[in-house]
């Protein structure tokens, strides 16, 4: 029996098994080694040419004749999270950070449904070589929680060792319900930078506050003036946010430190106004530490995200091809979402469009998903593994035929 996207009960099952696998095995970023040699035991077993690129990442070519080339690109890491889903499947994996930390480790983004999806299209594709012609390279990419991915598979020579495509395809799952489609013509998902600032004071006992220069005071006050680039600095109309997510300083609660570490995170839809907002938190941190007697601060880049732009013609025919896939009503046309991507960089590279959207992972009766990036996150598999590989041989199928 073959169900509406070409794959037998048998691969169905087979499906379910590669992501329960990888559900159960999750990695940290740029450390997939296992998932990456699971990845190449399945093409492999398709017959599929394949190489390693970036360290951890897999590039496999599937060829069937002349034709165009299309590239679909599928992340692979997890993140340092406890699972708590109670699922039968759920992950116990841990892995160490880069300071050496062990950690818990879950797929808390989805991305096992990414690889599983990619896979269970590379095999429907092998299966129907009648009715398309043409090349995919299929980019399973490592490392995009941290955005050391994608560069590191372009730094390896990507675009040199795999054929070079016409457009670069990509896709995510969300907790909206499973069978739908979310997708953003133009800027589609924020450009990210990530701030680590070093202040620094006078240490001093608690009760002699003169004899110090407090970077608790003063870091209270940077933080409190940085919300006001949002509200005071830029357009209303322009897109921007500036988090603190960590603060620390001190060890006790009658010594006045004499440093304090932050860090922020910034996301901007376009370039002006990312070189705006980057100015202006510089320029707040500068001033405050000069308003306080305090040296300079120091103020270090942890990483950064590209942009994520859908080209607007690609995106157009590739949601018409999603659009007979799934109906027109289950296709949505959204607004940009603040949250940052690396898959940009695959096509910015080489100057080729890129397409990225999001398909629904979540079982539609439930009336409260739980969110990426949550220890309770747990995509209702079944639906979202059908809606990923549908919508990725959709967008495949759309450049190399029905």
């Amino acid at each position: 029996m073959l169900n509406t996207y070409g794959l037998t009960d048998a691969e169905t099952q087979a499906l379910h098994e590669d992501y329960l696998h990888l559900h159960r095995n999750p990695e940290l970023s740029m450390q997939e080694h296992n998932t990456a040699a699971f990845i190449e035991s399945k093409l492999s077993e398709l017959g599929i040419e394949h190489f390693r690129c970036g360290g951890t990442g897999v590039v496999g070519i599937l060829r069937n004749g002349e034709g165009p080339v299309v590239a679909f690109r599928a992340d692979s890491d997890g993140l340092p999270i406890a699972e708590d889903t109670k699922a039968e499947y759920a992950s116990t994996a841990k892995g160490f950070l880069a300071d050496g930390t062990e950690v818990p480790v879950m797929h808390g983004c989805g991305h096992d449904t990414h690889v599983a999806s990619a896979l269970g299209a590379a095999r429907v594709l092998v299966r129907s070589t009648d009715v398309w012609a043409g090349t995919v390279v299929f980019i399973f990419q490592p490392g995009e929680e941290t955005s050391a991915g994608a560069a590191a598979m372009l730094a390896d020579g990507l675009w040199d060792r795999a054929p070079r495509p016409t457009a670069v395809l990509g896709q995510h799952v969300f907790p909206f319900a499973t069978g739908t489609i979310r997708i953003t013509p133009e800027s589609a998902m924020a450009m990210a930078n990530s701030l680590e600032v070093t202040l620094y004071g006078k240490q001093a006992h608690g009760s002699q506050p003169q004899d110090s220069i407090d970077p608790i005071v003063l870091g209270a006050n940077i933080i409190t003036r940085l919300q006001t680039i949002t509200s005071r600095e830029l357009h209303p109309l322009d897109s921007a946010v500036v988090t603190c997510g960590s603060f620390h300083a001190g060890l006790k609660e009658n010594i006045i430190p004499d440093t304090a570490v932050f860090t922020l995170n910034i996301r901007t839809l376009t370039e002006p106004v990312r070189e705006k907002v980057l100015e202006a938190v510089t320029r707040i941190i500068n001033a405050e530490a000069d308003a306080s007697g305090a040296p300079r601060p120091k103020i270090e880049q942890l990483y950064t995200f590209p942009r994520l732009y859908n080209d607007p013609e690609h995106t157009g025919n590739v949601v018409g091809s999603l659009r007979e896939e799934f109906g027109e009503e289950q296709v949505r046309l959204v607004p940009p979402l603040m949250g940052s991507e690396d898959f940009g960089s695959l096509g910015d590279a080489i100057g080729v469009p890129n397409v990225f959207w999001m398909f629904g992972g979540a079982d539609p009766q439930d009336p409260a998903p739980a969110g990426n990036h949550s220890p309770f996150f747990l995509p209702e598999y079944r639906g979202a593994l059908d809606s990923g590989v549908r919508a990725a041989l959709a967008g495949i199928r759309h450049y190399l035929g029905a």
